[in-house]
């Protein structure tokens, strides 16, 4: 059944409301069309119990309940609570993205973890792209999935020669993986990102588009990537999931997970909609996660991060883009963008236009509304920095925010709640949980359904979560971004 009525958050004491996600978010481009699930809640009145509880309805928590349910001869009775609308946080607020770390921040991870720990990691970002084309393919789900090629291009020479040495310092450790690496500096940089004429056929005609490449290039680094629709993937997984005996429920901000007197169901969820008791808990909160769990406070920050859609009256007649694109203007400040079939394109990023001011987008979870400069950043965008842009006519259709769950050693948190037995997390993604979430989800369901080891899923050692990470007195997210705070910040 769908949702008569919203709760009524006037209820909630002043401390709960600050940490929830606020109420009335701005809508993204993914989600401007009503779904199916928006709203929908299976029963009017909460299940009693349940063998798992999930709290978050982006893809951490979707892509769980769908492996808990996947080929399981136990089948458990599993809930999925949101606080808002399905999808309304960060997975429906992104930029579309399905991109690898493959080589930027190995020489960083290596300083923190060791080189083969380093290595892992991009090796498992890199398997998510197959992962997922795997998911969408045998789920027959449309989500506008495309395979290609990110390219990074670096606009400032010192910089782009400082990640070309690095990247040739690591060329030679045997270690690394960096075959699907690809990488062109100087002149040759600018003749990759420049543009050529293709025929594209559109409406039974053949135009003579341009296939563009951004503006004084420096150094292009490219690899396999993909693009999605993100919230499509989640919507069309939750109606198989559904169908199946998912209780999917909107709407249902947790408010506290607490100790039950029954032994059989140790959990108690509470919601203003009511209580659930609960064998598992599943936290797929990401940068909401300490609003439940207080012991994450310092552990997960949320971060506001600015998106947008960027379109032409000439839809499909403009200059056509066959990759993902990072423009990296220097050391701090970068841009991130895909393409879409129907000529428009999702930007994200705009760092320059707001990060100086701190408390506008660290710890901050206000995504009903946007940053105003954002608009003149994205004005006249795809024509300041992409050639064969010039005259396209693209303007910005829309902008929204969302928040991201920044993790303070830049690693994800995944397993069992440290001291609490039976709850468990997936959060603290960092704004790349696109090429980490799914593999984690899979292996988070196999910790509750066999109760396999953290140490035994093949997860990255480095993403369990442990009380010495949220105990520790180092951010080195934090300190990373400081120089952004100081008045001669370059910005």
């Amino acid at each position: 059944m769908k949702v008569s009525h919203l709760p009524n958050y006037l209820d909630m004491t002043s401390t709960q409301l600050s940490r929830l996600p606020v109420s009335n978010p701005v809508r993204s481009f993914w989600n401007a069309d009503p779904k199916k699930f928006d709203d929908y809640q299976s029963t009017s009145i909460l299940p009693s119990v349940a063998d798992v509880v999930i709290i978050g309805s982006g893809l951490s928590g979707v892509a769980t309940a769908h492996y808990l349910l996947k080929d399981n001869p136990h089948c458990p009775s599993v809930v999925l609570l949101e606080a808002r609308q399905i999808c309304s946080g960060a997975t429906g607020r992104n930029g579309g993205h399905v991109k690898p770390d493959t080589y930027s921040d190995i020489p960083k991870f290596a300083k923190l973890l060791g080189i083969e720990a380093a290595s892992e990691l991009a090796d498992f970002e890199a398997s998510h792209v197959h992962a997922i084309k795997e998911l969408v393919e045998t789920e027959k789900i449309d989500c506008d999935f495309h395979m290609t090629r990110a390219l990074d291009v670096y606009l400032d020479a010192d910089h782009a020669n400082e990640v070309e040495a690095t990247y040739k310092s690591l060329e030679k450790l045997e270690v690394l993986n960096l075959h699907d690496v690809a990488v062109t500096s100087g002149k040759d940089a600018e003749r990759v990102s420049d543009y050529e004429t293709h025929e594209i056929h559109h409406a039974n005609k053949i135009h003579h588009t341009k296939i563009s490449g951004v503006k004084n290039a420096k150094l292009c680094v490219s690899y396999t990537a993909a693009h999605l629709w993100p919230s499509k993937l989640v919507h069309q997984l939750l109606d198989r999931l559904v169908h199946q005996s998912l209780s999917l429920q909107a709407h249902t901000p947790v408010l506290s997970v607490d100790p039950s007197q029954d032994k059989n169901y140790p959990w108690v969820v509470r919601s203003p909609r009511g209580e659930i008791r609960a064998k598992n808990v599943v936290h797929a909160t990401n940068a909401y996660a300490s609003s439940i769990l207080s012991e994450y406070k310092n552990a997960i920050t949320p971060v506001r991060g600015i998106c947008s859609h960027i379109e032409s009256p000439l839809g499909a007649e403009t200059p056509h883009l066959i990759n993902t694109y990072g423009i990296r203007f220097d050391r701090v400040n970068n841009d991130y963008l895909i393409p879409r079939a129907d000529g428009s394109i999702i930007v994200g990023g705009a760092r320059q236009a707001f990060w100086k001011q701190k408390d506008r987008w660290f710890d901050n979870v206000k995504d009903d509304g946007i940053i105003e400069e954002t608009e003149a950043y994205f004005r006249d965008y795809m024509q300041r920095h992409f050639r064969g842009w010039e005259k396209s006519k693209m303007k910005t259709k829309k902008i929204w925010s969302g928040i991201l769950g920044y993790s303070s050693d830049f690693m994800p948190h995944v397993g069992e709640v440290p001291g609490k037995n039976g709850q468990y997390i997936i959060a603290g993604f960092t704004g790349y949980g696109m090429p980490k979430i799914l593999l984690c989800a899979n292996s988070l369901a196999d910790m509750i359904k066999t109760e396999v080891p953290f140490e035994k899923t093949g997860l990255p050692k480095a993403f369990k979560s442990t009380k010495e990470r949220n105990e520790s007195k180092k951010n080195i997210m934090k300190d990373s971004y400081s120089s952004l705070w100081r008045n001669d910040a370059k910005l």
